[in-house]
């Protein structure tokens, strides 16, 4: 290039051009020189710190660590890349320290400041090596036995660094809401150790109003503070307790927030409200199917008596019998409703329910469909472990598994197999398990498995409600897991239920396996031949409409009958001495005194006289008090004509 310029240009401009070009080569050596210096010279003052006890780091102007000695090593450990965590494992909010000494020593060439602790000093050095790296020393002295705190630096970061380590979930926000700080407990509990940025509003909700309000309004002082369980923001079921307090910092007012993990208790809490709701709708549904059982028996006892008066052959046989068969339509749905409550009157007997299944394979499987197959599956049996007997209602029981069955067959519209498993299973200790607990024992469980569509989280807990359905409206009531979950708990057993969206559901059923001895089976009711009979009975029926039935109905049989609207007014009654009573006939549950206490007062007087029982309550309520009435029987409604004259006649013969 030179040649060229001297060829073309002449001698000068070919001279200074190569001037330029050695100048220009001697500057970059020199900086260069210069530079490997600079390093040299850092290098070997770092060196002369690799044997400082006290931790000394060689960091970048953005604190990324370049060089570290073995105390830096020992202390705060290899895998630390920037001085900020290093010093944030010891302190609140290093950053803002960090910031000033730095500052400082670009303004006078190094800068120090001591970190008081709990029981020692941190004295933090800064010297400035180059434009682009310092020198960091961390020195950890004793704290003066004479002085809690230093004078050159504020004690709120000295709180704050002991705060760090305290096992308490612990934060601090300004009166806008802006996250100062969060100790290492608290980002455990929030991002599991990750440190960010946020503000009040951002992370929680659920006050009822804005919870931006409630910080500002105990950072101004307008609120005490206190303690309020709040949502984590993003998370449905994530709730903490927040205890707000105001703060202040450095001279900042703010407010300091104490954190504590409240789910478990909200799970309890909603879990309790639950249950509570389930008793509620049960004693309601009971005291609905107990009215509705009056009308039933009102309704089906009148429609007997005009079907006496109008045989086959008459125009008007055909819709009296649909009035009746629809009244027994209703009596189911109302047994359903009962069954829910736990107030159904059950017959329970001893059962294998190997046996019971066995028994009811025919009907399950005509319940299929194309595509959708039924398997039963005794794992007892296989095992070699034979499956314990239990004590229920057969028919009942019998009637879960039928509902489970058609639910587990529409949840598989695509067809499948739906699997019936039964195993004896022995708890060792107690299962707890939603709101239940199992005692510890031996259990004969059902399972009742499908592999449909499942059934989503937040409908699990609202499936057992009665008239709550996931079927579209007209396929269902809403009444088959009502029914039996309250036959289950009523035969002292328990239902659980697991379901995965797309996978399928199971149904659960612990029955605790029956230790008493074989029981007679229960001598069927003799259907005695319709006749005429004798003897005085006194009817005793608060509801106008049922008692009016039943008078006929005995009438009509030859009976002689008394009738009175309440227990009162039966006494009343009886304490004419002269008055001959073959036979009480007594609702349960009356205004005033109920049919058991006046049976027996009535007793004091008239040893003797059999008493029927009638509710529309199961008969399990009545069993203690029956025990102790002689020669009672109990006849559930709604009952028919028949039903009624028969109980009489067999118990007066």
């Amino acid at each position: 290039m030179w040649a060229v310029l001297l060829r073309e240009s002449g001698p000068l401009p070919a001279f200074v051009g190569i001037v330029l070009v050695l100048l220009a080569l001697a500057l970059a050596a020199r900086a260069h020189l210069a530079r490997h210096r600079s390093e040299a010279a850092g290098n070997l003052a770092f060196r002369l710190m690799a044997d400082d006890p006290a931790a000394c780091f060689m960091t970048d102007a953005a604190g990324h660590v370049i060089l570290r000695n073995l105390a830096a090593e020992a202390r705060f450990g290899t895998e630390v890349r920037t001085l900020h965590d290093a010093l944030g494992r010891h302190m609140l909010h290093p950053a803002e320290l960090l910031l000033r000494l730095r500052g400082a020593a670009d303004a006078d060439g190094a800068a120090r400041e001591d970190v008081p602790g709990h029981a020692s000093v941190l004295r933090l050095t800064v010297h400035r090596a180059s434009p682009e790296e310092y020198f960091w020393r961390a020195d950890e002295m004793a704290l003066p036995k004479d002085s809690a705190v230093l004078p050159d630096r504020p004690t709120a970061v000295a709180v704050g660094s002991d705060l760090e380590e305290v096992p308490v979930a612990i934060m601090t926000f300004g009166p806008d809401g802006v996250m100062r700080v969060a100790n290492h407990a608290a980002r455990e509990l929030m991002w599991k150790g990750d440190i960010r940025a946020a503000m009040f509003h951002d992370l929680f909700e659920g006050l009822g109003r804005p919870v931006s309000e409630w910080l500002a309004d105990v950072v101004a002082g307008r609120h005490p503070g206190g303690s309020e369980v709040l949502r984590v923001r993003g998370e449905e079921e994530r709730f903490l307790q927040i205890t707000l307090r105001r703060h202040v910092e450095g001279g900042r007012p703010g407010a300091l927030a104490i954190l504590n993990d409240a789910t478990r208790l909200k799970t309890m809490e909603a879990q309790f409200a639950q249950s509570q709701k389930m008793q509620a709708i049960g004693q309601l549904a009971g005291g609905i199917a107990h009215d509705f059982n009056n009308l039933l028996t009102a309704i089906s006892g009148h429609c007997d008596l005009l079907l006496l008066r109008h045989g086959r052959e008459d125009s008007d046989f055909a819709d009296l019998e649909q009035i009746r068969q629809n009244a027994n339509r209703a009596a189911s749905l109302v047994g359903q409703l009962l069954a829910f409550s736990r107030k159904q009157t059950l017959n329970p007997e001893v059962l294998d329910l190997d046996d019971v299944l066995g028994d009811l394979t025919h009907l399950l499987n005509r319940l299929m469909v194309e595509k959708v197959d039924l398997v039963l599956a005794p794992m007892g049996r296989v095992a070699g472990r034979p499956l314990g007997r239990i004590r229920a209602d057969k028919r009942q029981v019998e009637q879960v598994l039928i509902n489970l069955v058609v639910n587990a067959r529409d949840a598989m519209p695509e067809g499948g197999d739906i699997r019936i498993e039964t195993e004896p299973v022995t708890l060792a200790e107690d299962l707890r398990r939603d709101r239940a607990t199992v005692p510890a024992g031996d259990y004969t469980v059902i399972r009742v498995v499908d592999h449909g569509v499942g059934i989503p989280d937040h409908q699990q807990r609202q499936i057992f409600e009665p008239f709550f359905t996931t079927k579209r409206v007209g396929e269902g009531t809403g009444l088959g897991l009502s029914m039996a979950y309250g036959i289950v708990k009523q035969s002292g057993g328990f239902i659980f239920v697991d379901s995965v969206v797309g996978q399928g559901t199971t149904f659960s059923l612990y029955f605790p396996v029956f230790e008493g001895p074989d029981q007679a089976p229960v001598a069927e009711v003799r259907r005695l031949a319709t006749k005429q009979g004798e003897g005085v009975i006194l009817l005793v029926e608060d509801e106008a409409s049922v008692r009016a039935f039943a008078s006929r109905a005995l009438s009509l049989r030859g009976y002689t009958v008394l009738e009175a609207a309440n227990a009162e007014e039966a006494l009343a009654k009886l304490e004419d001495r002269s008055l001959h009573v073959d036979l009480f006939v007594t609702d349960v549950v009356m205004p005033g005194m109920d049919g058991p206490a006046w049976v027996r007062r009535a007793h004091l007087e008239r040893p003797g006289v059999k008493v029927v029982f009638m509710s529309g309550y199961a008969e399990d309520g009545l069993a203690e008090d029956q025990a102790r009435v002689p020669n009672s029987v109990f006849l559930p409604k709604p009952f028919s004509l028949n039903d009624l004259t028969n109980t009489v006649q067999g118990l007066l013969s």
